[in-house]
Parts: C-alpha cells; sequence; structure tokens
C-alpha cells in the first residue's frame, strides 16, 4: 500500500519535473527589461528634474541643497517666457527653418538614394563613397567654407543660411539608399512592363513600401535641425531671425537670476522633439532593423 503510493510521487520528481519548474518560474518579460528599465530610469532623470524644476519657484530653484520637488506648482517662468516678445518669433523661425529641412531631405533623399540603389552610371560607386566620407568630417571643418559660399549668395542673417545648407544630408541619402536596397526589384519591374515611367514607379511603388524610412529620415532631420546650435549662432546676427536654442541662449544670459524662466523655455523647446520621437518611435525601429541587414 505504501509502495503504490509512493511510486508516482517519486516519478514526478525526476526529469520531466525539471522543465515544469522552469516553466512555472519563468518571467512574464524578457530579462532584458532588468536591464533596460533602471537604465531608461538613470536617462530619463534630468528631463524629469526639468519638468518638475520648471514649476518651481526662483527661490526654491537657488535654495542649497537644491529642491527634488516643488513644495507648490509655480507657473510663472512659463508665464514670463511666452509674455517675451521674441519668443513666438524664434518658435516661428525654427519651425519653418525644421519644416523646410524635413521636406527637402525627403524629397532629395528618395531621389538620391533610389539613384544610387537603382541606377548604375559613370563613377555611381566613387561618388556614393565620397558622399559617405563627408559623414565623418567634423562640422568644424566645414563651417568656415559654408560660410564664406552663404555669405557669396547673401543669406547670412536669414533664415536662407540655416536652410540651404540643411537642404539635403548624406545621411538621408545613405539611409534611403540602404531600404531601397532591401525592397524586391520584381515589383519596380512589373510597372515598367505596365508602362509606368520611373517617376511613376517611385510615387506608387517605392514610397508607399518605405514609410518607415521616410518616418526615421524625417524625425532625425528634425530633432537636427531643431536642436542646431553652433551654426545659427555663425550665421545669425540680429535677433529676430534667431532659432529657438539661439535665442534661449541670449535669454538665458540676460535673465540669469530667473532660472524657473530658463528651464521653462527648454521644456518648450523639448517638447515638440520629445513628442515627434514618440509618435514615430515604431516606423524608426523598423527601419533600422531592415535597412542595416544589406549592404
Amino acid at each position: 500500500m505504501t509502495a503504490a503510493t509512493t511510486g508516482p510521487t517519486r516519478a514526478t520528481s525526476g526529469p520531466a519535473a525539471a522543465p515544469a519548474a522552469r516553466r512555472r518560474f519563468r518571467l512574464p518579460f524578457s530579462a532584458w527589461h532588468l536591464l533596460l528599465v533602471p537604465l531608461a530610469a538613470v536617462f530619463a532623470v534630468p528631463l524629469v528634474w526639468l519638468m518638475l524644476s520648471s514649476l518651481m519657484s526662483d527661490t526654491e530653484i537657488n535654495r542649497f541643497p537644491p529642491a527634488l520637488w516643488p513644495s507648490k506648482i509655480d507657473l510663472g517662468g512659463y508665464g514670463y517666457v511666452l509674455g517675451n516678445a521674441m519668443f513666438p518669433q524664434w518658435l516661428l523661425n525654427s519651425a519653418i527653418v525644421s519644416s523646410v529641412a524635413v521636406m527637402s531631405n525627403l524629397v532629395f533623399g528618395v531621389l538620391g538614394g533610389y539613384a544610387f540603389a537603382r541606377m548604375r552610371f559613370a563613377g555611381s560607386r566613387a561618388l556614393l563613397v565620397l558622399m559617405l566620407a563627408t559623414m565623418v568630417i567634423p562640422f568644424q571643418l566645414t563651417m568656415i567654407p559654408t560660410f564664406l559660399v552663404m555669405k557669396k549668395l547673401g543669406l547670412i542673417d536669414t533664415l536662407g543660411a540655416l536652410i540651404v545648407p540643411a537642404l539635403v544630408t548624406p545621411f538621408a541619402v545613405f539611409l534611403l539608399r540602404q531600404f531601397f536596397l532591401s525592397l524586391p526589384r520584381e515589383l519596380e519591374e512589373a510597372a515598367w512592363i505596365d508602362g509606368c515611367s520611373r517617376l511613376r514607379v517611385i510615387r506608387s511603388i517605392v514610397l508607399p513600401l518605405a514609410r518607415p524610412a521616410l518616418a526615421t529620415v524625417a524625425v532625425l532631420t528634425f530633432l537636427t535641425t531643431w536642436n542646431d546650435l553652433t551654426w545659427p549662432l555663425i550665421a545669425i546676427n540680429h535677433d529676430t531671425q534667431y532659432t529657438l536654442p539661439l535665442g534661449l541662449t541670449t535669454f538665458q544670459g540676460q535673465h540669469h537670476t530667473r532660472w524657473s524662466a530658463v528651464m521653462a523655455g527648454n521644456v518648450l523647446t523639448v517638447l515638440p522633439v520629445l513628442i515627434a520621437f514618440l509618435l514615430a518611435q515604431k516606423a524608426f525601429i523598423r527601419s533600422v532593423t531592415s535597412s542595416g541587414v544589406k549592404g
């Protein structure tokens, strides 16, 4: 009687019980989250502190040790920034420069990337290598020649000096080329047989499939032009032509005691960038994973 009851119990404690034990203690999420979540929290600390500081008064911000949490919500910094007469103009200038740069990079990036991916012409390989080589040249080496060119064109101290150098970037052309290489040629050949021109193929076949890559180019171009400070600081002299990052640095220098206004201005600058990235996050990931598998 005792042997009969203990037999099955001993059988379940053997090798067959090991998979069941592993299933019982399996995490409901990837083990990488145990590393990525704390790491993401560390990177989010400066942004969270910036937002909390924008809701503090100047007294709380200047207090030592600094306050980590506002004792009460104070919107005086936002009122001070939005009440500044030049802030709407700086915001408009940044929106114009970023919008034009995004649209031009999408248009020229598609045309250049498709040409390098599908068309073979004399010197195409050498031209591609030369274009990619420009990506490793620091901006500090090209800003003086760029300034001289803009001066010859009469664009210094205008928004054109910020727009023209950003009309197309090697990164946009290269990323779209890599994505176009991953597309099957059969789709385009079928459209050519039906009598479609090359531009019609790009518009009707290629562009709908390239939405993830286009979103990635748009987001990265927007981030670069919206946050750019070095080139506007060189090319722009009059405050009516300032972009938002350049205007905020001047605002901080003039009102260095109003740290709540400085924090509020930085929050308003970061917010469009953060929203743009969150909206295009999935497309960004799809584009990077798909365009990086083929050289």
